[in-house]
């Protein structure tokens, strides 16, 4: 199978005009809780995804909206199963973070972690009573110090399970950056388990299709699990709504402004820590800024840049894309 960049951008535009409009809901208030998006891996999602076949599971985390929109579940049910509706995917039940679908073997779970024994569970299920089928686990990078995580590793190594475990690596763990809270390389660890390794860069589609594309044929092999740690970036934040990312000019005054101040006191902690503090705070809001506003990360617009070539094939698909998330929207909030 080849490699169609045009089906691809497609699959990802779906997966970033849904989402965009679940921000709309959510901001109207027509959705409630806290929102996790997906946006900026949609790379990620499409390029494992698209090698998928009837009868291969996903086990997703509390961000898995881009897999199950690129995998086909209907958007109708999703959106109202995000609206909390009894005759959403769930009942109404699941919101966005606990999403099952028994058609499509694809299950979701908020607890950081899970995707792991999850999958786990799905590529047993798949050794025994499918031959030739695979599971897919998908989880960020702050799930790699998860303990759960790791024994499912363990286990799909020494029972040659047909597995690939996706890390969507965009180094922050919730609000906190990774390397102040994870020991050593992510990589080396996976390793560890005696499991093969890829690395790609997340936000290329191509890349990433070209690379999952050896995980899956490994585990339909039956050659046992791989690790993919795909690095990628998402301008939202953690949440909708989230402060670092909204606020960041307010944030820079709000914080900065005390700190230079308690500089020169005789109390507290040292100097060489409050400029360390001071430090890693503008650091960590220049960052943030940097991801929101660079499109050089995004994963959509680097494909579009390589189509805009065709521009009236592009308008056509972009017309489409528009028109079918607009008409699900409509079915949902009637």
């Amino acid at each position: 199978m080849g490699i169609d960049l045009w089906s691809l951008y497609r699959q990802m535009l779906r997966s970033r005009r849904f989402e965009e409009v679940v921000i709309d809901l959510w901001e109207g208030g027509k959705i409630s809780g806290e929102m996790h998006l997906g946006i900026g891996e949609e790379a990620v999602a499409v390029g494992v995804v698209n090698h998928l076949e009837d009868g291969d599971a996903i086990a997703l985390d509390h961000r898995g909206t881009p897999p199950l929109v690129v995998r086909g579940v209907d958007l109708v049910l999703l959106l109202k199963e995000f609206l909390g509706s009894r005759d959403g995917l769930c009942g109404g039940m699941g919101g966005h973070m606990h999403l099952f679908s028994l058609e499509y073997l694809v299950a979701s779970s908020g607890i950081v972690g899970s995707a792991g024994p999850v999958a786990a569970g799905f590529a047993l299920a798949a050794q025994h009573l499918r031959p030739g089928n695979i599971a897919v686990a998908f989880f960020g990078d702050g799930a790699m110090n998860q303990g759960m995580l790791l024994e499912s590793f363990n286990l799909a190594v020494a029972w040659k399970l047909p597995a690939l475990f996706v890390c969507k690596d965009n180094e922050w763990a919730i609000t906190t950056r990774s390397k102040y809270v994870t020991g050593g390389n992510l990589l080396d660890r996976a390793k560890g388990f005696g499991m093969p390794v890829l690395e790609v860069d997340g936000t290329d589609v191509e890349a990433v299709w070209n690379t999952a594309g050896q995980g899956v044929e490994r585990a339909r092999k039956n050659n046992g699990p791989t690790f993919l740690l795909a690095h990628c970036i998402r301008p939202e934040g953690h949440f909708l709504g989230y402060p670092l990312l909204r606020k960041s000019l307010e944030s820079m005054k709000e914080m900065v402004g005390p700190i230079l101040r308690s500089l020169p006191a005789r109390k507290g902690a040292s100097l060489g820590e409050r400029v360390a503090s001071l430090g890693m705070i503008t650091s960590l809001i220049g960052r943030t800024v940097s991801e929101k506003y660079s499109k050089g990360h995004d994963p959509i617009y680097r494909v579009r840049q390589r189509l805009k070539g065709e521009k009236s094939r592009l308008d056509k698909i972009e017309k489409e894309v528009e028109k079918e998330i607009q008409q699900a929207v409509d079915i949902a909030l009637s």
